[in-house]
């Protein structure tokens, strides 16, 4: 039965969603608080990652967070602050960051991350689309012995997940990118990883979509939600009141705001990222994480971007010229001659991320609330895992038998 469905948000994930609901004759409504121009479905660094099985939550985190906490240009920062929430999800991380649980989420993370990779490699062999998707792999940079051996021992674990991975020399990265000019003593290659451009992509979809009956109601922020015996009968914005048989919610950081409503409790932290573009020529061809500065450089349409730094420190969209100036250190360091602007610099951006506690998105439907599904805490990989988790919600929706098991991304499941 086709169902009438509205879409909380209109970032990668609800427009994923929203494509693949309509292939399953549904009728959309999508909601957002913006445009559809920025945040960061916009400004991430357009990655689909198998190789970045490993969740955010991995032991050693937690020290690493402290240490880091008192270094402004550190790459991940948590700031700490008297917020219950916070509280809860910082507790959470902790007992998530366990060998044990960051084993049980490994094949999880790569499978739902492959997943996703075929479904776009499949939306681009549709022939509807003309946005930029190579597959080209994906360089871990190292500088030092130690992270080099650190970033093996996970491209060992990558070999027995079935991964391509190789490890090669600094000779044997020039031979891969020979006009880069990459100053590192060698790199951990993953050939299962591909690359995107989010501005491409992003418009597009909203193009195909409302060409297949979707409505995008913009600049629309979500008030209240009005739930009677269990079930949603009202979505109340600030320009409407309306209905559906379904609600998504896949507002990315703002999702526990619109959960609290319900009474649900979705421990969701935004962690702030920042990109830098660069509008000329670098030589670089291959996508490239640069380790120690943990930096993530995409070869775009028309530009390259650099990416970089978790800063878990509130909704907020400040931009912190210390971070800035980090990320253009690093791409100095690591590639020779690779000075990043003034000007540059001064046209950085930044988006949200919404992260779980333990690194895996919420996907499915809670027991206390009978027509919503939830989308939401894809952390770093919100990109990565957006057809898959459309997919996933639109198999939900349907009553369909889902492509994967979704009991680890359960949104009632307790830390």
């Amino acid at each position: 039965m086709n169902k009438n469905v509205i879409i909380i948000g209109g970032g990668i994930i609800g427009l994923c969603t929203a494509y693949y609901l309509l292939e399953e004759g549904n009728q959309v409504s999508i909601i957002d608080k913006s445009n559809l121009s920025h945040g960061a479905s916009y400004v991430n660094a357009g990655y689909i990652t198998p190789s970045h099985f490993i969740p955010l939550a991995a032991p050693g985190m937690i020290n690493k967070g402290i240490k880091w906490m008192f270094n402004s240009s550190s790459p991940f920062y948590i700031k700490p602050r008297l917020n219950s929430d916070f509280l809860k999800w910082a507790w959470a991380f902790k007992k998530s960051a366990t060998t044990s649980k960051v084993e049980k989420a490994i094949p999880v993370i790569k499978a739902i991350n492959i997943l996703s990779r075929d479904l776009y490699e499949d939306i681009k062999a549709s022939n509807a689309f003309s946005f930029h998707y190579e597959r080209k792999g994906l360089l871990m940079c190292y500088k030092s012995d130690k992270v080099g051996e650190e970033e093996w021992k996970i491209g060992q674990r990558g070999i027995e997940e079935g991964l391509g991975v190789k490890k090669l020399t600094k000779e044997e990265v020039n031979v891969l990118e020979p006009n880069a000019n990459l100053n590192i003593k060698g790199a951990i290659y993953f050939d299962s990883d591909a690359h995107m451009t989010p501005t491409d992509f992003m418009p597009e979809m909203v193009k195909y979509l409302k060409t297949k009956g979707a409505v995008f109601f913009t600049n629309e922020d979500v008030k209240d939600i009005e739930l009677i015996n269990g079930t949603i009968s009202k979505i109340i914005t600030n320009k409407q009141e309306l209905k559906a048989d379904e609600v998504v919610l896949s507002a990315g950081s703002w999702s526990p705001l619109l959960t609290k409503k319900l009474g649900l409790q979705i421990p969701i932290q935004a962690g702030k990222g920042y990109r830098i573009n660069v509008n000329r020529e670098t030589g670089i061809t291959i996508p490239a994480i640069l380790c120690e500065a943990k930096v993530a450089v995409t070869p775009m349409d028309g530009f390259t971007r650099f990416a970089g730094t978790m800063e878990i420190a509130g909704i907020n969209h400040n931009i912190n010229p210390i971070r800035i100036q980090t990320i253009a250190n690093a791409a100095k360091n690591y590639y020779t001659d690779l000075n990043i602007s003034k000007e540059e610099k001064e046209a950085a951006d930044c988006g949200l991320r919404p992260c779980s506690p333990d690194g895996l998105p919420y996907i499915g439907k809670s027991s206390k609330c009978t027509n919503l599904t939830i989308a939401a805490g894809h952390a770093m990989m919100g990109w990565s895992l957006g057809p898959a988790t459309g997919k996933l919600v639109s198999e939900i929706i349907s009553e369909k038998k889902p492509s994967l098991d979704l009991n680890s991304f359960n949104p009632d499941r307790k830390f």
